[in-house]
């Protein structure tokens, strides 16, 4: 990690830290210290379980995209893969680290560059496709309930659901229309050239193309590979679906078993897309207030609430900081940097 990298960090273990604090601080010690012990295990293990299921059905679709062109990879190497992602992602503004860092850890397992960046894109495709189907069903659920409780996060919700469904359009484009998205891409890319110069630009440009053609080919295989897709595609709705499933077993460890497991499942899901919308690294702010504000109806006690709020973002949130740097200290089996771009993540 660069020097950067590690100040982001523990700042965003700073600002976790003081948004704790802000949230307990007109409780009574003894109050939270009770309602700590009485919390259930047993479901706070399910909990866990359930993000330490996200991050495997993770590896195992970054397993089977990689392998699908690189045979040599292992799974051990595909295991580091999320985890990486998620301490860049959750130390960058708009979760824009992850991807670089996914990628080096898969040069540096001996991946070849266009291949694995290829892989990196259809299953963020694939993520972002299943993204906006849970939207779509949580919305048709708990979007009611959403604009009743909290007006404004409704606008946030419909901003972060048009950001993905661009996204998805612009790399759906990509796949099937390869032709005329190119031109159009490298026409809006001509406005680059006005604040850089010649050389630059052009270095930019062809690196843009190559990649823009590197996904388009490795999309075209993999799509006419239907099987591969169909279980990608299943095992990322999985992979989703234990993560929305955490607030639930976090509400049953403390006590309330009358949650609608469907409702609280909705309303994370739409928690997740106003988490995209904030800029600051880790949704930090954003992600406590909108849990507060859905999940208040449903838990009266503030300190409950309150105690709620930190296991949920301890899970979701801190545990992939933790795992990542555990992760990014590992050392791949067989080391081989392509392009210089391991270097240029440690810069």
């Amino acid at each position: 990690m660069s020097r950067r990298n590690k100040i982001s960090l523990l700042l965003m273990v700073a600002i976790g830290l003081l948004i704790s604090w802000y949230a307990v601080r007109d409780i009574k010690f003894s109050v939270l210290i009770n309602d700590l012990s009485s919390v259930n295990l047993g479901w706070l293990i399910v909990a866990l379980g359930c993000i330490l299921l996200y991050f495997f059905f993770e590896s195992v679709v970054t397993y089977i995209l990689v392998k699908s062109s690189t045979p040599a990879f292992s799974f051990r190497d595909a295991i580091r893969v999320p985890l990486v992602e998620q301490l860049f992602n959750g130390i960058t503004p708009f979760s824009s680290g992850g991807q670089p860092a996914q990628l080096v850890v898969l040069l540096q397992a001996g991946v070849d560059g266009g291949k694995a960046s290829s892989a990196l894109l259809m299953k963020f495709v694939i993520y972002q496709a299943m993204i906006v189907l849970n939207f779509v069903v949580s919305l048709i659920i708990g979007f009611r309930y959403l604009v009743d409780t909290v007006h404004s996060l409704a606008i946030f919700v419909v901003f972060g659901f048009l950001i993905h469904l661009v996204v998805i359009v612009a790399l759906l484009m990509v796949m099937y229309w390869y032709s005329m998205t190119k031109k159009l891409v490298n026409g809006c890319f001509k406005v680059v050239g006005w604040f850089v110069n010649e050389n630059k630009y052009q270095r930019w440009k062809r690196t843009l193309n190559q990649k823009i053609d590197n996904f388009h080919d490795e999309s075209i295989r993999i799509g006419h590979e239907g099987k591969l897709m169909v279980k990608v595609c299943i095992l990322t709705f999985l992979q989703l679906f234990f993560y929305y499933l955490i607030p639930y077993f976090v509400m049953l460890s403390l006590g309330y078993h009358n949650a609608n497991v469907v409702m609280v499942t909705s309303l994370d899901v739409l928690i997740f897309l106003v988490i995209s919308m904030f800029p600051i690294p880790g949704g930090a702010g954003g992600a406590e207030y909108s849990f507060e504000k859905l999940f208040r109806s449903y838990i009266h006690s503030s300190s409950k609430l309150a105690l709620a709020m930190i296991l949920w973002r301890l899970l979701t949130y801190y545990l992939g900081l933790f795992l990542g740097l555990i992760a990014l200290m590992i050392k791949p089996r067989r080391v081989h940097l392509q392009n210089n771009e391991a270097e240029k993540m440690e810069e």
